[in-house]
């Protein structure tokens, strides 16, 4: 895997094409390289460099650092051992560097003197003098003492004895606790006696699990006191009133999570949105938002919508989307670009050339983001991506939604300055949602993500946060992007360069083998004239290659050869006429039973699914129906602001948005119809797939899926560099 960017300053020695340089200087996006070899002088950009196949930081000197004592815990022991810990102390500086406090400019006492006497004469003399004042010392022990000191400061001078933490259940038995902290656990929702018969209870199960002669139960007024002492640790409830109030109760007050910096604090988490949308087989459902909000600056830095069911990918794409600058889509007002903003856009495009063109978006690294304990964001391959950027992640406890604030906070006022604006609307809850709401859903999923872009541009970003507030004028409020531009002028702004197989390694992936017939997995064969001369022939001890795949880009994937990464067609993606996703692949293998052999059932499936999304396309939505499809190939007339979505198009007399009509080649019109009730699919069947619909274009030539969904594609960005 490639690891992450480097961070390397003026003076390092870097290995770049063969040859060690000198890092001479820097200017901007500029960097000077002196060769060692001939002293010829190269300027370049850095992002050239950095990206370079043998890059590397030939010595990576490590600044010594001054250890700053702990004197925190001292203040939880006795006084005798606080004041030996630090008589200590004042022993171990007095050998290392002849002064015993900060006055250095007293001389040091004869015997301790660094320019007269070596390191082991120091420690000899410090033993004896010990031993003479009444303690016997050797050098060994002034050696070891020394050696702590260096390990832990004030903290690995005090007695290890002294430093043992206390058990909150004294000295009972840890038999004992554990069988009280079952019995409590086995009686949540039941009803609950006395403490007499929890005794009993906790009796009968040291008996089964120890045998009749094993630990015995202490008496009732101490066993009482322990199970409290349990019941307050644990967080487990006496009885059933006790579990009621415990259930009912609010979630405590905690302590605000603050950020210093832009990047230094990013959460990430998924709801449910509460619009209805069109998905891919016609019919309206809730989508899932995933979003990453900056701590610093209340910045929202990515924002997804995915079908229910977010995907691992879809996660790590978000990382990526913090990365670069967001551009500005053809139909937004020019207001919404960071040149019109408070942005300093002149300083950062000198710093950033990507920052031409964008919107006014922070463009955020992340150092640390919080996550809570969904599959999503500790799989494998989010977890991968994060280590690939250089970012480490932090898991939340489970149940603790407070620890995550500020990006639940972002989900409410979504909800309430967005989405009850969007024609679909549910409400918050069953009693607030109206009759009919799937019927009043206009929007597709990809419409519905270019609408909540522009809305985080200018309804986010641009309105005043009451925690937000100046570091150097604390009564005034800001804006995230007034945070971000105070911020970063203070912390700075560095591009990161993501190369095109930076995206390739955000996929997921899986270990396939290369056959005959290419690689095979989910009921598709991919092959091509790259994978020539690999047939057969891992080195790696399973047999197999590393392969990465798109789920919303199925018609292709990636395998690491020795070389580095080959892209690998479909057999046949000259069968399906339009850009599909994997739910729709999915769906057809599950209603197109296999009757053939593995290559006549794959062939099947795709002529099957061409004929689905052709009918999908045909219908009146005026886009594609599964796949998803471009912006610009949404329906005419879409609005450019999110606060007309829910008012644009005249309302029909029904009281719902009239629908968009689009012709057919017939000159006709389709209204828009589920995919089950297309007809000849009743009851899940798909019609003879031997139907001609003339020739089929090639499914580069439609429009990628990647833009339909908005996913970052970084072979695009890495041409900006």
């Amino acid at each position: 895997m490639k690891r992450a960017v480097d961070v390397v300053k003026v003076g390092d020695r870097i290995r770049f094409e063969d040859q060690v340089h000198v890092l001479a200087g820097l200017d901007g996006p500029r960097c000077r390289l002196l060769a060692e070899e001939d002293a010829s002088v190269q300027v370049l950009l850095l992002t050239q460099v950095l990206q370079a196949p043998d890059f590397d930081v030939v010595d990576h000197p490590r600044s010594a650092c001054q250890r700053v004592p702990v004197h925190g815990p001292l203040d939880g022991l006795g006084p005798e051992v606080r004041d030996k810990a630090l008589a200590w102390e004042r022993h171990i500086l007095e050998v290392e560097t002849g002064h015993i406090g900060p006055r250095q400019d007293w001389p040091p006492r004869p015997g301790y003197d660094p320019a007269m006497h070596s390191l082991a004469e120091r420690e000899a003399a410090k033993a004896a003098e010990l031993t003479a004042a009444g303690q016997v010392v050797s050098v060994a022990t002034v050696r070891r003492m020394r050696a702590r000191y260096r390990e832990e400061g004030v903290w690995g001078l005090v007695d290890g004895r002294r430093k043992r933490e206390r058990s909150v259940f004294g000295q009972a038995d840890p038999r004992v606790v554990a069988a009280i902290t079952g019995a409590l656990t086995e009686q949540r929702g039941r009803s609950t006696g006395t403490l007499s018969r929890l005794r009993r209870q906790v009796a009968w199960l040291l008996q089964d699990t120890h045998g009749t002669e094993g630990v015995a139960v202490p008496p009732p007024s101490t066993f009482n006191r322990l199970v409290r002492a349990v019941a307050e640790q644990q967080g487990l409830a006496l009885t059933a009133a006790g579990e009621r109030r415990r259930a009912s109760r609010p979630v405590p007050v905690f302590t605000p999570t603050h950020a210093m910096a832009p990047g230094e604090l990013v959460m990430m988490d998924s709801t449910l949105l509460d619009v209805m949308v069109v998905c891919e087989d016609g019919k309206a459902r809730r989508p899932e938002l995933t979003m990453a909000v900056d701590v610093a600056t209340r910045s929202i830095t990515a924002a997804v919508l995915r079908p229910k069911g977010t995907k691992a990918v879809d996660a790590a794409v978000l990382l990526a989307q913090t990365l670069v600058p967001q551009q500005m889509r053809p139909n937004w007002p020019q207001y919404l670009s960071m040149a019109a903003s408070v942005i300093p856009h002149q300083r950062l495009v000198s710093i950033d050339a990507r920052m031409h063109g964008a919107a006014a978006r922070p463009v955020i690294r992340p150092t640390t983001v919080v996550i809570d304990q969904g599959k999503v964001f500790v799989s494998r391959c989010f977890l991968a991506a994060a280590e690939h950027l250089g970012i480490s992640v932090q898991p939340c406890p489970p149940a603790s939604g407070h620890a995550k604030a500020q990006v639940e906070r972002g989900f409410g006022a979504i909800g309430t300055l967005f989405a009850q604006y969007v024609a679909g609307y549910t409400g918050n809850s069953l009693d607030a949602r109206g009759s009919n709401v799937e019927d009043q859903a206009r929007w597709t999923l990809p419409q519905l993500q270019d609408l909540l872009d522009e809305w985080v541009v200018c309804g986010w970003q641009e309105r005043r946060h009451e925690r937000l507030r100046h570091p150097l004028m604390p009564r005034l409020t800001l804006t995230p992007n007034e945070m971000w531009a105070a911020l970063v002028a203070i912390a700075g702004h560095v591009p990161v360069p993501l190369a095109a197989a930076d995206w390739i390694e955000l996929l997921p992936s899986r270990r396939c083998a290369i056959g005959d017939e290419g690689i095979r997995f989910e009921h598709r064969t991919y092959d091509g004239p790259v994978l020539k001369g690999h047939r057969h022939r891992s080195t790696a001890a399973d047999g197999k290659w590393e392969v990465h795949h798109n789920p919303y880009e199925p018609w292709q994937c990636w395998v690491r050869l020795p070389h580095g990464w080959e892209p690998v067609p479909w057999i046949h993606q000259r069968l399906v006429s339009r850009p599909f996703t994997d739910t729709a692949w999915r769906h057809i293998r599950r209603v197109v039973k296999q009757r053939q052999g593995r290559a006549e059932h794959e062939e099947q499936l795709a002529r099957h699914l061409d004929q689905l999304l052709r009918r999908a396309h045909a219908a009146d939505t005026g886009v594609s129906s599964i796949g998803g499809s471009s912006p610009a190939e949404s329906t005419p007339g879409a609005p450019d602001t999110a606060a007309s979505a829910g008012a644009s198009g005249k309302p029909s007399k029904t009281g719902r948005p009239a629908p968009s009509r689009r012709k057919t080649q017939a000159g006709h019109t389709k209204r828009r119809k589920a995919v089950t009730d297309l007809p000849g699919n009743q009851a899940g069947q798909i019609p003879d797939a031997d139907e001609d619909y003339g020739t089929t274009p090639d499914i580069t030539d439609s429009v990628t899926s990647a833009a339909a969904w908005n996913i970052f594609d970084a072979h695009q960005e890495a041409q900006q560099w």
